[in-house]
């Protein structure tokens, strides 16, 4: 039995849920996607950030393109306070529960983007998390987005959805 369904997301679009109640620990699903080079995926237009892109950063050399049909666990959201987590398992790319996950509850893991002064603005969180800073960036870099900038975010998205 699979250990998740797709759904509708109340923080992008499609994602996944669990389908039965998930133990901290359990192995959910597999990452998958073709391994390609960090140079391809800088000069590519496919990876353009301009849209929806699923690369996996895998080391300093290599990416895994995730965009394709095959790979349903492209449809995780980002979360700032998530309930899953990426491991290499077995030289592979696996989601697992980080604590216990209702059933219907919607499978998040932090994205772990880095901080960048210049584009960290493009990357808006919608997670509604009582921690969300209002932007994808790594739990660790977190602080450095003023409080300021958060509240005037969480505004202007208020603002856009009346």
């Amino acid at each position: 039995m699979r250990l998740y369904k797709n759904k509708r997301s109340n923080i992008h679009r499609n994602g996944l849920s669990a389908s039965t109640n998930i133990k901290k620990g359990q192995r959910i699903i597999q990452y998958k996607g073709k391994k390609i080079s960090h140079d391809k995926a800088e000069t590519d237009p496919k990876y353009d950030n301009d849209k929806e892109i699923y690369l996996f950063n895998l080391n300093k050399q290599y990416d895994l393109d995730g965009d394709f049909k095959f790979n349903t666990a492209r449809l995780i959201n980002h979360s700032c306070n998530p309930n899953c987590e990426v491991f290499d398992y077995n030289r592979q790319l696996w989601i697992f529960a980080i604590k216990n996950i209702k059933k219907d509850e919607e499978l998040t893991y932090d994205y772990g983007f880095s901080f960048d002064k210049t584009d960290y603005k493009q990357y808006l969180c919608k997670c509604g998390s009582s921690n969300c800073v209002g932007y994808i960036v790594r739990k660790g870099s977190r602080w450095r987005i003023s409080r300021e900038a958060v509240i005037r975010q969480k505004v202007s998205s208020r603002e856009a959805t009346r």
